[in-house]
């Protein structure tokens, strides 16, 4: 009993702390929802089934509306009616920004740097163009030398080109790889590019955070729907501070930098609760064919690895499981 109490109050006190932010960003919570459970399940899903899926953790069907109309008008979602329903799934570019966010949530760190900076230079024009171009160049972790100049230790020329090729207002931009005069000038070159010290202090909320919950977990087994609430969440506040997180190599970050304690709390939590958090979503979302697909291949090589139960002696392939293409 008192470990069923326990495991419950954890997953109550995670809840209820999401549920107290104000503004409630429902919006946010949706993005989450679909890049880490229902993209790689064929990325669509019925908007009565985003409002269940929704509905613990607080978001009315009337905010879950709002916010899915906001978020298709804004370029990240499309909508499809099947008769008075309608089903929803990512856009080309919401595709391509998930792609993205999914290597470096789920993916390993840079551990090896060779001492060379590719570094972004944006034309002179201003405007919201270059405000934009600046914004998304931190979402992919680089870091503002001055305001037309980013830096960034790991992205190669070619990553750097190949995402220039798909913004607008790119103009003029330019590309170098370049050093520095030493390790000690790279350190300070980091420290003044990025806010290290205030990604530290999430992280140590994040983890002061998440640990209770991992520790109930640990208890015993979770309910499909407390898995997938878990899980939610989990990547909901991980995500909101490692797609800040320029994934700095090592010579470069303070020691015993929490980013790895962080990321290590997330990998095994994910871990624990992800096959209960897909059969929820087995159970309780739908796609216009009635049932989700179950996820590809490579959902099961996050964070490392995480068990296939279909890959287990003795299992057979779901039947009736169509692949929306």
């Amino acid at each position: 009993m008192d470990r069923a109490h326990n495991r419950h109050e954890a997953i109550d006190a995670l809840l209820r702390r999401f549920r107290r932010q104000r503004p409630l960003r429902g919006g946010s919570l949706l993005i989450t929802i679909f890049g880490d459970a229902i993209a790689p399940r064929a990325g669509r899903v019925m908007l009565t089934s985003l409002i269940g899926l929704a509905r613990p953790f607080g978001l009315s069907e009337r905010l879950v509306r709002t916010a899915v109309a906001r978020l298709a008008a804004e370029g990240w979602l499309t909508a499809t009616r099947h008769g008075r329903r309608s089903e929803y799934r990512l856009t080309d570019n919401g595709e391509r920004l998930f792609a993205e966010a999914t290597r470096r949530i789920y993916g390993a760190s840079a551990r090896v740097w060779d001492g060379r900076w590719t570094l972004v230079i944006l034309p002179p024009s201003g405007g919201p163009p270059r405000r934009a171009l600046r914004e998304e160049l931190r979402w992919l972790g680089f870091g503002a030398l001055t305001p037309g100049v980013f830096a960034h230790p790991s992205c190669t020329l070619e990553e750097a080109r190949e995402w220039l090729a798909g913004r607008a207002h790119t103009g003029e931009s330019w590309l170098f790889k370049s050093t520095t005069e030493g390790l000690e000038h790279d350190r300070r070159l980091a420290a003044a590019s990025w806010d290290l010290a205030g990604i530290a202090r999430r992280y140590h909320r994040f983890r002061d955070v998440f640990a209770p919950v991992q520790s109930a977990a640990a208890l015993g087994a979770l309910t499909p729907q407390d898995a997938f609430l878990v899980r939610t969440l989990l990547i909901h506040e991980y995500r909101k501070i490692h797609l800040r997180d320029p994934q700095l190599p090592p010579d470069l970050l303070p020691r015993a930098w929490i980013g790895a304690e962080a990321h290590e709390l997330c990998r095994k939590l994910y871990a624990a609760v992800f096959a209960g958090s897909e059969e929820y979503l087995t159970q309780t979302a739908q796609s216009a064919q009635q049932v989700l697909p179950p996820p590809g291949p490579a959902v099961y090589a996050r964070f490392g690895g995480l068990a296939d139960p279909r890959s287990e002696p003795g299992s057979a392939p779901e039947a009736g499981l169509p692949r929306i293409p």
